[in-house]
């Protein structure tokens, strides 16, 4: 898998969850990964969450990392697997720097103040995930934790490059696990 940190700043508003958008606007062919910075406002009309809209709860963060990733040849149920998955990398990640994060489902807390959203869909050619960890939790609809508000964390691009690093590892590792097997 292909990983990208973007240079440049990037609003996720939702639509750029989508058939290659990756591909489209940075020119990354195939299964890949792009970690950018930005604001983050998701309204009821870009909302993938069924959930979220039903209970009028639309996304927004002041300062997002936002991870997008587009996966080929996957269905929908390991597409939910492969983003549960992301989820726990970061966990490990924030863990390994000694913060005590929990998991419910798709969701992290730190200090029981939800610290990311996380999406997992199907397009017509593949899987689409997209995962924001709060930055800066101001202005949040929900009682919320940041990665540098409350975490301390400043370096957002390393701390993003070991998570993007990890996922494509692990991704690569388990399908080459999957060729090593015989059939029974």
């Amino acid at each position: 898998m292909k990983t990208l940190i973007a240079d440049k700043e990037i609003k996720y508003e939702g639509r750029q969850l989508a058939p290659h958008w990756i591909y489209k606007n940075f020119k990354i062919q195939g299964d890949a990964a792009v970690a950018f910075i930005g604001e983050c406002e998701v309204k009821l009309t870009e909302m993938v969450d069924i959930e979220d809209v039903i209970n009028n709860e639309p996304i927004y963060s002041k300062s997002m990392l936002s991870i997008i990733t587009e996966q080929f040849n996957v269905d929908l149920v390991e597409g939910v697997f492969r983003q549960r998955l992301l989820i726990c990398i970061i966990k490990e990640a924030l863990e390994k720097r000694g913060f005590k994060i929990t998991r419910n489902g798709d969701d992290l807390f730190f200090e029981g103040k939800k610290l990311t959203v996380s999406i997992a869909t199907k397009s017509m050619t593949s899987i689409l995930i997209h995962t924001g960890i709060n930055i800066d939790s101001e202005g949040a609809p929900v009682k919320a934790s940041g990665l540098t508000s409350e975490l301390g964390i400043k370096d957002i691009k390393g701390f993003a490059k070991e998570v993007l690093d990890k996922y494509s590892e692990e991704i690569d590792d388990i399908i080459m696990a999957s060729t090593k097997v015989r059939g029974v």
